[in-house]
């Protein structure tokens, strides 16, 4: 099944922040090394840059939004997951033309490939609990 530009971005997205978040470089420094050394075939490049440099420079709201929802402190959350989450939450927050369900499907697809067999779930429950309120669409 081909998957669609806007996955490949989220995908890659999710890659570079896990990156920022475990390196602790400069944003610009992982974005230029991630397109450089990654395979960027297929990806919505604008959408990506949007959803790494968004997330990346409203993390403080971003995991704010996150606590309430987290069965256990964030630090202790996988950072796989805890990169999905954070996009995801910054998606919902502030991409406001995409669909919660989308963001919320989207997170769960991405969490399928690069998290654990679980993962998915988890992912799944934070986000219905955070779209509710922020989209206030249930």
């Amino acid at each position: 099944m081909k998957v669609s530009p806007r996955r490949r971005a989220r995908e890659c997205a999710v890659q570079a922040i896990y990156s920022w978040h475990i390196s602790q470089n400069e944003i610009e420094q992982i974005e230029l090394s991630f397109v450089s050394d990654q395979d960027m075939k297929g990806v919505d490049m604008p959408y990506f840059r949007k959803l790494l440099r968004g997330t990346v420079e409203h993390i403080e709201d971003v995991d704010l939004s996150l606590r309430p929802f987290l069965d256990r402190d964030e630090n202790e959350v996988d950072p796989i997951e805890r990169s999905i989450l954070r996009m995801s939450a910054y998606e919902l927050q502030y991409e406001l033309d995409v669909p919660y369900k989308v963001v919320i499907n989207e997170g769960i697809e991405v969490a399928k490939v690069f998290g654990s067999d679980d993962s998915h779930k988890y992912v799944n429950g934070i986000l219905d609990k955070l779209a509710i309120k922020i989209r206030n669409n249930r």
